[in-house]
């Protein structure tokens, strides 16, 4: 399963959703869906966008957790 971790690195900086919006120029209802892991398929654009405002790699806003279920 492939999850986003924004949550938590907007936690752990102490930056609110609306200040990323801001500093990505990506609309807050958009920021909204990727903080909540509503999204399905991922615009590397905005993650791109996301890892240049918060000065982080790709790995750091993927996790990977493999299925227990064989």
């Amino acid at each position: 399963m492939v999850k986003l971790t924004i949550d938590k690195i907007l936690t752990e900086m102490k930056i609110t959703r609306y200040e990323l919006s801001k500093r990505t120029g990506i609309r807050y209802q958009i920021i909204d869906n990727y903080y909540k892991n509503y999204v399905k398929r991922y615009d590397s654009y905005i993650l791109d966008k996301i890892c240049v405002a918060l000065n982080c790699g790709i790995s750091d806003l993927i996790e990977y957790k493999q299925d227990e279920k064989i």
